[in-house]
């Protein structure tokens, strides 16, 4: 699957999201073709984890939130992290930025903890989707269906458990990017 030309944000937090899920995506969508824009609180670095505990790597961030719009890009990706999740979902902008991919429903994939950012968007009613374990009592009381399984598509909105299941993802992440991106073309 190529994605060719297509702008792609991915959010980060500082110091907690999970490096694994921040970087595998990435660079799948990067090798697709995408250009991919990373996006946090504020520019500089941004520091992620593993585990949540231990130190992960630095990234530079290209922009921050308050510097970007999400008629900007075609997708994005929030990766998880418990903190990291936390972090992202306590901060307005963010939480409307996400609100904006679904009012305009471009695509979507997020992982593991990152759905608390869906359910701080209220955008959950009546999707279904997966996470982490731990969050699925915050996914339904937002109106979602919570399953359990590697990865999980409804429309454009891609989720998936945790680091373990990053291959199916990124590979549900590539089909439903080109195939959003074929259906614009048209």
């Amino acid at each position: 699957m190529q994605l060719d030309g297509k702008k792609i944000a991915i959010l980060i937090a500082p110091r907690g999201t999970e490096d694994p899920e921040f970087a595998k995506p990435k660079q799948a969508v990067q090798q697709a073709g995408a250009t991919v824009t990373v996006i946090s609180l504020e520019t500089g670095t941004a520091e992620t984890c593993n585990n949540d505990l231990d130190p992960g790597s630095s990234y530079p961030v290209d922009k921050a939130i308050a510097d970007v719009r999400a008629q900007d890009f075609d997708a994005l990706i929030v990766p998880g992290g418990c903190v990291g999740a936390d972090k992202l979902r306590s901060d307005k902008a963010i939480v409307a930025f996400i609100r904006d991919f679904f009012t305009a429903s471009k695509p979507i994939a997020v992982i593991c903890h990152a759905p608390w950012t869906l359910v701080e968007a209220g955008v959950l009613k009546g999707r279904t989707l997966t996470s982490y374990p731990t969050v699925k009592t915050d996914i339904e009381n937002a109106g979602g269906k919570w399953v359990d399984q590697e990865v999980c598509v409804d429309g454009n909105l891609v989720t998936s458990r945790n680091p373990k299941d990053i291959p199916a993802f990124n590979a549900k992440i590539l089909e439903v990017f080109a195939r959003t991106a074929s259906a614009k073309a048209v």
